[in-house]
């Protein structure tokens, strides 16, 4: 929808404020940097409560006195909570708007953390509405449901359970291809037919939800879909390069790359996220989380740092001739500090010193508490992301449903310069 260069008016909760739509597309407001790839007023009115045409105003039923706050923010930086005002509300708002509890400063971070675990409450952000290229033919959204939702019906679930098989057998005969007694011409030949079979249905499935998808560039950018591609293409790639140089040749006897590209298809197994709520929790939690697992990293290297170096010169350092070989550089030791961080303790390597022992059971408890600091942001990002995933189906259901009901009312009050949603 093609908006006019005059500026934009924002009226939230009575409250107005005036924007250039260029300024909007730059928002780091998901809902307001949304507005200029509406393509007609319906799907305008998907993202705020009213559109007065005349006015280039935009009307949203929101609280005012949070959305200045939320101003004051894109201004100055700094998100803070709003004081005189619950907690669980404000978080509401940010969600609304398109915000994260990562946006806030940390002191009021650890109060909505505080909150959030007392009430065990769980918010759903809400998802961006269907682009204008939304399929409307009905037969080619229930397809497409099918495919991509494998709880929407007792058909999508046959389909999930088809290629779940699938993916278990792929795997096993990826097993059992290493062991020795399957290296024979016929259990060759025989894995070759299974594996066929597997890519076939992999690219068929894979082909089929292309075809389907609203978005074919938004398709091609999701994760689940670049695993996909990881695990199907070493197949053609090894059977094309076989084809070219021959079975038994020099390249395929020494292709060092053709192991690896068949080894590739492990990612099979990451498959299984578009059918188990388990791993799609844990792929959105660690990509919520970048930061704090950034953090922890930061926190391992400055450890390893120091206690390696120390490490290396307690055990090696002091005595050149008869110290600990094991420690005899830093970048030994740093392998000995990972694994006692993380209270592995392979036990291949360890000090022999007092000195050096006093210095490892230092290494071990600062590697649990280190360790244990972000965790419990990281637990609350978890619960959020598996009961936002549980419900997200049971909400886009009944989203259609109401769309089926409201789509006759708009029909009718579409032609007018002020629609009322």
């Amino acid at each position: 929808m093609k908006f006019g260069s005059s500026p934009c008016t924002l009226n939230v909760g009575g409250r107005r404020f005036s924007f250039s739509m260029e300024l909007m597309k730059h928002l780091p407001l998901s809902r307001l940097s949304r507005l200029h790839r509406c393509g007609s007023e319906s799907e305008l009115l998907e993202l705020c409560d009213d559109y007065d045409r005349e006015r280039n105003e935009f009307f949203f039923d929101r609280h005012s006195e949070a959305f200045s706050f939320i101003m004051l923010y894109l201004q100055h930086g700094k998100l803070r909570l709003l004081p005189h005002m619950c907690e669980l509300s404000f978080y509401n708002e940010m969600l609304y708007w398109g915000l994260e509890s990562a946006d806030l400063l940390p002191c009021c971070q650890r109060r909505l953390d505080h909150r959030l675990s007392d009430c065990f409450v769980h918010f759903v952000p809400e998802e961006e509405p269907p682009g204008a290229q939304e399929p409307q033919s009905p037969w080619l959204e229930r397809l497409r449901r099918t495919l991509e939702e494998p709880t929407s019906s007792l058909v999508a679930q046959l389909v999930a359970s088809v290629s779940v098989l699938f993916v278990v057998v792929s795997m096993f005969m990826l097993c059992a291809s290493t062991l020795p007694d399957w290296k024979t011409s016929e259990s060759l030949h025989q894995h070759r037919v299974i594996e066929a079979v597997c890519i076939g249905w992999f690219t068929a499935e894979c082909l089929a939800r292309f075809l389907v998808s609203r978005d074919k560039c938004e398709f091609v950018r999701r994760p689940l879909n670049i695993i996909d591609l990881l695990a199907i293409t070493p197949y053609y790639v090894s059977v094309t390069v076989t084809t070219l140089t021959g079975e038994n040749s020099q390249l395929q006897r020494a292709g060092v790359t053709l192991r690896v590209l068949r080894i590739m298809r492990i990612f099979w197994v990451i498959k299984l996220a578009r059918h188990f709520l388990g791993l799609q929790t844990l792929g959105l939690t660690l990509r919520r989380c970048y930061r704090e697992m950034m953090m922890l990293l930061v926190f391992i290297c400055v450890a390893m740092a120091i206690f390696s170096a120390l490490a290396q010169l307690l055990e090696h350092g002091l005595d050149l001739e008869g110290g600990n070989q094991d420690y005899a550089s830093i970048p030994a030791a740093c392998w000995w500090v990972i694994i006692s961080m993380t209270t592995v303790g392979y036990g291949d390597m360890y000090p022999v010193t007092v000195a050096g022992r006093v210095l490892g059971g230092v290494c071990v408890v600062s590697g649990i508490v280190l360790l244990a600091l972000p965790i419990t942001f990281i637990y609350h990002s978890f619960l959020q992301c598996y009961h936002e995933l549980k419900i997200r189906p049971i909400l886009r259901m009944h989203q259609l449903a109401a769309r089926h009901q409201e789509a006759p009312l708009f029909r009718e009050t579409s032609e007018g310069p002020f629609i009322q949603k």
